[in-house]
């Protein structure tokens, strides 16, 4: 496709569709970093098909750039966006420059009315061996001592209550806390962590460590202050 026909079909913008565009940049950020060094993920604009690459992590994949343009596969799913409006996000193969097996996937993205203003693409370089894919995946002894512990729970209560027994074991196992401060200090943990964001924790605390919401109020306004 030349480059007068490729003009031709580009959007035009308004900031918000800049700004709901730039908003998934962090989004890229986060995927590459979750998947690994393997992972290219790329954001097209449609405000110039000739320039639409806005964002690339691990773009040495496929040697593309900020500035670099879109691809035939991409202006065909826009085609295919504007007769059928279908914007689930759809996975495939296909292979870089170099020879490399890809497996993507692209989804629409819709600005103001749902206006199509770009792509968010995820490539896997699946050329290298698989073993060390996984090792990128995986813990090595370096981070394990770094591990997060994060609780997944199905409701509101839940995750309270578990944020709770947690912080109630290392406020016991933390001998410079006497006896005295320990529900101010557990509630202080909680309050650090967030807890009390959700709207029943300031009750289920309560309940748990045997005081009032008004003397956990108090420590929150404290720990505000």
């Amino acid at each position: 496709m030349n480059s007068a026909a490729i003009q031709s079909l580009s959007v035009n913008f308004s900031d918000k569709d800049r700004d709901l565009l730039e908003s998934h940049f962090r989004l890229a950020d986060t995927v590459a970093d979750f998947i690994g060094p393997h992972c290219e993920v790329v954001i097209h604009s449609f405000e110039s098909f000739e320039k639409s690459v806005v964002k690339i992590v691990n773009g040495h994949h496929t040697g593309r750039e900020v500035g670099s343009p879109i691809t035939d596969l991409g202006l065909k799913m826009i085609r295919h966006f504007e007769q059928t409006g279908e914007m689930t996000p759809k996975s495939y193969f296909t292979n870089s420059k170099d020879g490399s097996l890809l497996k993507s996937t692209t989804c629409v993205l819709a600005g103001e009315n749902n206006k199509p203003i770009g792509l968010f693409c995820i490539n896997m370089n699946l050329s290298y061996p698989f073993p060390e894919i996984v090792k990128t995946l995986m813990p090595d002894m370096a981070s394990v001592s770094h591990s997060v512990s994060e609780n997944f729970s199905a409701s509101a209560t839940e995750v309270i209550s578990q944020a709770l027994e947690t912080a109630i074991k290392d406020v016991e196992q933390d001998e410079s806390v006497n006896l005295k401060g320990k529900n101010k200090a557990i509630t202080k943990q909680l309050f650090e962590n967030g807890i009390f964001e959700l709207k029943e924790a300031t009750a289920t605390v309560a309940e748990r460590l045997g005081i009032t919401r008004h003397a956990v109020y108090k420590y929150i306004r404290e720990f505000k202050s």
